[in-house]
């Protein structure tokens, strides 16, 4: 049986098959190397869909099928990660978008039902967008969500653009330790690479 979504968030990354009892996914084999980045996935997509495991489902089957299809051996793990989570569950926009970012972090937070207080009525408004930054944007998203118990994560895209995601602030040691096993550099977003 299945573990809830805030129960399966407070266990330590999974190691073995058995932790995917009743999730319809086989693993066989000898892949304990695969299988245990595939146990990191799943356990970084339940700690970004906070109470929505339905997502977290499905961005994992979609997360399969395009490692399995997957002909580049420079497309890695995360960009195809980025590419199931973008704009449901995590961000990715470059390093000038300002509108984008702000759109995006809207997208996320309205799963929760709540409004990122940008500090202005519009946030939209192109003088507004003009006058500040990514870096800025998200120090302030995360300053607002951590008043709600949310974290806005950024990771290192290695280039200049910006990427993350948001979880439960009481998850922030998981999302540490999963982050580590995965090999991606995150940090709270008050703190932009």
């Amino acid at each position: 049986m299945r573990a809830s979504p805030c129960e399966a968030t407070a266990m330590t990354a999974p190691d073995n098959e058995s932790d995917y009892e009743d999730d319809g996914f086989d693993f066989t084999g000898d892949e304990n190397e695969e299988l245990s980045q595939e146990a990191l996935i799943w356990q970084l997509l339940l700690l970004i869909n906070p109470g929505d495991e339905e997502t977290a489902l499905q961005q994992f089957s979609r997360y399969r099928e395009a490692r399995e299809g997957e002909q580049d051996e420079d497309f890695g793990e995360i960009d195809t990660l980025q590419d199931v989570i973008d704009w449901t569950s995590g961000f990715h926009v470059d390093w000038k978008d300002t509108e984008s970012f702000v759109d995006s972090i809207a997208e996320m937070a309205a799963r929760w039902n709540l409004q990122v207080d940008w500090g202005v009525e519009d946030p939209t408004d192109d003088e507004f967008l003009d006058g500040t930054d990514v870096p800025e944007l998200m120090a302030r998203a995360h300053d607002r969500l951590r008043e709600y118990g949310y974290t806005l994560w950024n990771r290192s895209t290695g280039g200049d653009s910006y990427a993350g995601w948001i979880t439960l602030r009481r998850d922030d040691e998981n999302m540490q330790a999963v982050a580590v096993g995965l090999g991606i550099d995150v940090r709270p977003g008050s703190d932009a690479y």
